[in-house]
C-alpha cells in the first residue's frame, strides 16, 4: 500500500474538537469530516468556518492529506509507515482511517515537509533498490 500510495494535501485548515452539546453536534452532524464518541464528549474533526462559528478552540490548525490509495481496513503497514516516517521527521500527525482512504493531519505550518517525506515513502516502496 505504501507503493500505491499519493499523498494529496486538500485545501483548508482543519481543527481537532470536542463538545457534549447535543445542539452542536446536531448542527455539524453533516458538517464535521469525522465523529468519534469518546467517553469525555464526541470529537469531531470540522473546517475552519464550523470550528469558528461553533467558538471551538483554534490554537492547532491542521492540515489533511489524504492518501490516494484504496486501504483493506485489514491491511497492514501503511498507518505504521506513515507515521513513523512522519515521526523521524519530527512531525506529529493524527491518522483517520475512513472505508476508502486513510487520511492524515498535521500541524499546517509542517504540512508541505509532511507531503514530500510522504511522497519520498512511497517512491523507496515502489523501488527499493534506489
Amino acid at each position: 500500500m505504501l507503493a500505491g500510495m499519493k499523498p494529496a494535501l486538500k485545501n483548508g485548515r482543519y481543527f481537532f474538537c470536542t463538545t457534549n452539546d447535543k445542539a452542536v453536534l446536531t448542527a455539524l452532524s453533516d458538517r464535521s469530516l469525522a465523529t468519534f464518541r469518546e467517553e469525555e464528549g464526541t470529537a469531531l474533526v470540522l473546517a475552519e468556518d464550523d470550528a469558528t462559528l461553533h467558538s471551538f478552540d483554534l490554537s492547532m490548525p491542521m492540515s489533511w492529506i489524504v492518501l490516494e490509495v484504496f486501504s483493506a481496513l485489514d491491511g497492514v503497514g501503511l498507518t505504521a509507515g506513515v507515521a513513523t516516517a512522519l515521526a523521524d521527521e519530527g512531525i506529529p500527525c493524527n491518522m483517520v482511517a475512513a472505508y476508502y482512504h486513510d487520511n492524515v493531519f498535521v500541524p499546517e505550518p509542517m504540512a508541505a515537509r509532511a507531503v514530500e517525506i510522504l511522497r519520498e515513502v512511497q517512491r523507496r516502496a515502489s523501488f527499493p533498490e534506489q
